[in-house]
């Protein structure tokens, strides 16, 4: 099993605000394999040596110093945190406190040392957080599952739930036969369906009412179809489960559900790139840095694409925006990461995607909210 647990898009706001005087960020792929794991601790060992000595030659406090190594060597001790693992781990230190989390996407192993947390690894988990609702529905049965990132799926209580079509139509069998002993036809099956199926949305409705999560349909047809004429959930995908799910445990929709999300999210940056093309040629949309720098402190940015990967170093004024690049040390951070923070602290959102996916195949690119 993979355990994850996937910060809130408020943690992330929380984590943006933390300053120290020193604040060690690591990220490091891992494994749900507990045998496989000590590659992974073998190489926090040496992430914590490296971090060790950025502070040591920029003359950092020794008891400080002193404490901070503690806590992480301590995680890295610690055998029972270790058994439980994800595909990687980040890790964000300073000498008074330490926080993990363990995500499940793969990332590339980094060490930063700053004085503030560097996020954009863990923004990849809020934009793409893998969760969502399955409806399994059929004749015979109806029942919702909640996927979770940090959680097994398990079946959700839907009060008002029909037990199945036959049921919501207040007959014994939707093939219930007439004095004359003949089947009623498809097209009054077809309307017992669409009741069934307006009672199965009527009861979703008060517990997905103002929510943004996913929904995934899971169904054969005709059911399917009519399911979807009636629903007035916003959020349930296109893409469906054409399967008879009457006897899938919830982990078994689950699997079934995870390449659909992925497919789904990979529509979502295809959507926001065309949105990019279109706006390029009325000057709403950069790929400098220093544009963008410029333009996420004073609140432009609508949307932000970053690399996960890159980290490019320096500063950013707090007033002005403007950028100073330099080398990698406790007095410098990631500065697009820094754009990030102001573009999410002012309503926007930010994708954080591999280079491939981002227009231009730069740094960045941002979508504005007027033009430059």
């Amino acid at each position: 099993m993979v355990y994850v647990d996937i910060p809130s898009l408020a943690e992330i706001r929380a984590l943006s605000e933390l300053r120290a005087d020193a604040v060690v960020s690591i990220y490091l792929p891992t494994t749900p394999v507990t045998q496989d794991i000590e590659a992974s601790r073998i190489a926090l060992g040496n992430l914590v040596k490296a971090a060790a000595n950025q502070l040591e030659e920029a003359g950092f406090d020794k008891r400080r110093l002193a404490e901070l190594v503690e806590q992480l060597d301590d995680l890295r001790a610690d055998d029972e945190f270790w058994i439980y693992q994800a595909n990687s781990l980040a890790i964000i230190a300073t000498p008074d406190r330490l926080r993990t989390y363990r995500l499940a996407n793969r990332l590339t192993e980094i060490l930063e040392v700053s004085d503030r947390v560097h996020l954009k690894p863990l923004l990849r988990a809020v934009t793409f957080p893998h969760s969502a609702y399955v409806l399994s529905l059929s004749e015979n049965s109806v029942g919702l599952v909640e996927l979770s990132s940090d959680l097994p799926p398990e079946e959700v209580s839907v009060p008002g739930l029909p037990r199945d079509a036959a049921t919501a139509a207040g007959k014994s069998t939707l093939n219930d036969r007439s004095h004359s002993q003949r089947i009623h036809g498809s097209e009054g099956q077809k309307t017992r369906l669409a009741q069934y199926a307006r009672k199965v949305d009527a009861a979703l409705r008060p517990l997905l009412v103002g929510r943004s999560v996913p929904l995934i349909l899971a169904a054969t047809e005709p059911l399917a179809s009519i399911y979807r004429s009636v629903n007035a959930y916003p959020h349930l995908l296109p893409h469906t489960i054409a399967s008879s799910t009457d006897r899938w445990t919830p982990v078994e929709l689950a699997e079934a559900a995870r390449p659909i999300l992925d497919e789904q999210y990979a529509s979502e940056i295809e959507a926001a790139k065309a949105i990019f093309a279109a706006r390029k040629s009325d000057r709403r949309t950069t790929t400098d840095v220093a544009d963008a720098a410029r333009a996420a402190t004073f609140g432009q940015i609508d949307t932000l694409f970053v690399d996960i990967d890159e980290v490019l170093h320096g500063t950013v004024d707090d007033a002005t925006g403007e950028v100073t690049f330099g080398e990698e040390g406790p007095d410098t951070y990631g500065i697009v990461d820094e754009i990030a923070v102001r573009v999410l602290n002012s309503g926007g959102k930010v994708l954080a995607v591999r280079r491939v996916d981002i227009p231009g195949e730069g740094s960045l690119a941002a979508i504005l909210r007027f033009p430059i």
